[in-house]
């Protein structure tokens, strides 16, 4: 789930008002307990060798729960980037818990080739099997906890946004802790690309997984989603909101759908800005080329950044490619891609 949990987020921004309340009396919401002990065990690390409590105790941290495939988590990075660099000085650390997804997001390659990519340099923990984030009860992604210089969770954002109080948060810890001359301006970074904020109307479509584990919205005029086995699909010849469709040979999967010859198609009517596809290719090394169309032709000046202005691009690793950017979100679109190779896979739509 990568939603943006708005009313889950209401409800702990107010729990956590209640815990600055009664913190002085000891009695905040979150002090009953380390929120740093989970970190502890044989997990792998990034940019950094293994942290532990003890290493920590007097520091802010900032555990970022995120996974690199994850829209909602691309776009907090540039504030989480931002918010490490502001404040290391001052005695913030900012560590990301990397907890996947896709079963792609679990290999240590990938995770460190993306963390390249975003240009990520604060320490990563690969929470591969998910038990740092099971035993901080986190339910989705991305999930920032504040943690405080005595190593109590004191507040808690789910979901991207509300970064101005994140932000203040993460100020009232470090004067809290005794830093000095901690600064009172906020961030105000400009994310590219998948990290760039989302559009200001809230897209009308919604994720959408493709593999038969949970997908939703499928028609086709020849062909079941069934997990396991390979399908002949003829596209439907008209879709609905929000339905899409496949035209090829497809090996179909709980997590994703693969393309076994040439001149496969994925095909979807949509509205959003922003059209994204988690994509990779079956054997590393190979590249899958693709065409995409929106309403039956190039995408021009409604291009993603992982397309040119004719629609061509190419898939060469796994992860999260933009493919369509328009400037009216407001009317539903139908976009469909081609791949010119066998060999690709293909996860889920998510929108912005």
């Amino acid at each position: 789930m990568r939603t943006s949990l708005r009313t889950a987020a209401l409800i702990v921004t107010i729990l956590a008002a209640i815990a600055f309340a009664t913190a002085s009396e000891g009695q905040g919401l979150f002090r009953s307990a380390s929120a740093l002990k989970p970190l502890e065990g044989s997990y792998a690390w990034t940019n950094s060798p293994p942290l532990s409590p003890e290493a920590l105790r007097g520091k802010v941290v900032l555990l970022d729960f995120w996974t690199y495939s994850c829209i909602n988590c691309l776009r907090t990075l540039p504030y989480v980037r931002a918010w490490a660099q502001k404040y290391k000085d001052h005695g913030l650390v900012v560590i990301g818990v990397h907890t996947p997804e896709f079963g792609f997001e679990r290999r240590p390659q990938n995770v460190q080739r993306a963390g390249r990519d975003l240009g990520i340099d604060f320490p990563v923990v690969l929470d591969a099997d998910r038990a740092i984030w099971t035993a901080s009860g986190v339910r989705g992604w991305p999930t920032l906890d504040f943690i405080d210089a005595r190593g109590q969770r004191r507040h808690r954002q789910v979901g991207e946004g509300e970064y101005e109080e994140s932000e203040r948060v993460i100020q009232s810890l470090l004067r809290e802790s005794g830093a000095k001359g901690v600064p009172t301006d906020l961030v105000q970074p400009r994310g590219a690309g998948t990290q760039a904020a989302p559009a200001p109307m809230p897209p009308g479509s919604g994720e959408t997984y493709l593999g038969a584990g949970q997908a939703r919205g499928f028609a086709a005029a020849q062909g079941t989603l069934r997990s396991h086995r390979e399908e002949r699909f003829v596209a439907a010849a008209n879709l609905a909101a929000d339905q899409w469709t496949l035209g090829g040979d497809w090996q179909v999967e709980d997590e994703y759908v693969e393309l076994r010859k040439a001149a496969g198609a994925v095909t979807y009517r949509f509205r959003a800005r922003d059209l994204h596809l988690v994509l990779g290719p079956a054997e590393d090394g190979r590249n899958v080329r693709f065409r995409v169309r929106i309403d039956g032709q190039p995408p021009g000046a409604d291009r993603g950044t992982d397309v040119d202005a004719a629609g061509m691009g190419v898939v060469d690793t796994h992860r999260l490619y933009q493919l369509v950017r328009q400037a009216d979100p407001r009317r539903q679109r139908l976009f469909e891609i081609e791949f010119l190779d066998p060999g690709v896979r293909a996860y889920a739509f998510t929108f912005g």
